[in-house]
């Protein structure tokens, strides 16, 4: 895995220590040797760990080494990573590095929650994670869903075609297959993905030649039906259940035949502890 871009790491330690540490200046310690461990404290897929060593090297720290690397699942007590360097480079990015940790550790194990829950019912199918994350976070959000074995459903606007029942309120009552003509010609080499909120709407968007139906809310005995209703279609569209999958109805959905659950739920995932030392050496 990755780390953050060095520009991103920077701002982070531009925000929180713009001109130093003010108490450790203060106290005097601030070229005094140390040593700082980070372990979990609880169960954890972990995420950010190279982030963190990277910002830990950036407040200058003389020596930081991973025990671990991001997606891997940690039991209490794990060391995460372990720094050594003045006090005053330790108690720049302990904060910041801490949290970076716990933050997106806790989108990395909600991920996998999902994903184990799902593929017990479904081996092979694809969970997949909106762009609804916390503006500014998309790096850091994209690594920690991969850290927990799911994959980003689309990385922003500009890389993929999505047909929202929005769009069609400007196109007035162009036909979907017109649609799907003039989308092909525009950008010939992208899969075509339309939410659908109905079975109805979701068939005459696979009869018009969609790759991909997403269907937005559906229940999962509405998914079931509309699965069963595709295995005539002479080119089946992939079905993407959307809107409100989580851990407790990931398998559910799992069981009705779509081939992707794509849900917005980990990026609420409940942050995970860890814990620091910092002792003097």
């Amino acid at each position: 895995m990755t780390a953050a871009f060095p520009s991103e790491l920077e701002a982070l330690l531009a925000d929180d220590v713009p001109f130093g540490d003010l108490t450790t200046a203060a106290l005097g310690i601030g070229g005094a040797a140390g040593r700082m461990t980070f372990r979990a404290r609880g169960p954890m897929v972990v995420a950010e760990v190279e982030s963190a060593v990277a910002l830990l090297r950036l407040a200058g720290c003389e020596s930081v080494t991973a025990q671990t690397r991001s997606g891997a699942s940690l039991e209490s007590g794990a060391e995460i990573l372990t720094a050594t360097g003045t006090a005053e480079a330790l108690h720049r990015g302990w904060k910041v590095s801490q949290t970076l940790i716990e933050a997106w550790s806790g989108v990395a194990s909600a991920a996998r929650a999902i994903v184990e829950a799902a593929r017990r019912v479904a081996p092979d199918i694809g969970i997949a994670c909106t762009r609804k994350n916390t503006p500014g976070t998309k790096s850091f959000a994209a690594r920690a869903v991969q850290a927990g074995g799911a994959s980003m459903h689309r990385l922003g606007l500009s890389e993929s075609v999505l047909v929202f029942p929005e769009h069609r309120a400007f196109l007035a009552d162009v036909p979907l297959a017109e649609l799907v003509a003039r989308l092909r010609r525009a950008v010939p080499e992208k899969k075509l993905v339309i939410e659908a909120k109905s079975i109805a709407a979701a068939l005459e968007a696979a009869a018009a030649g969609f790759d991909v139906i997403q269907a937005e809310k559906f229940s999962p005995a509405e998914v079931r039906d509309l699965v069963a209703a595709l295995k005539s279609a002479p080119k089946r569209p992939l079905v993407a259940a959307a809107g409100g999958i989580t851990t407790e109805n990931a398998a559910e959905y799992a069981g009705t035949g779509a081939d992707v659950l794509v849900t917005s739920m980990p990026y609420f995932g409940r942050p995970r502890d860890v814990a620091v030392t910092i002792e003097a050496v």
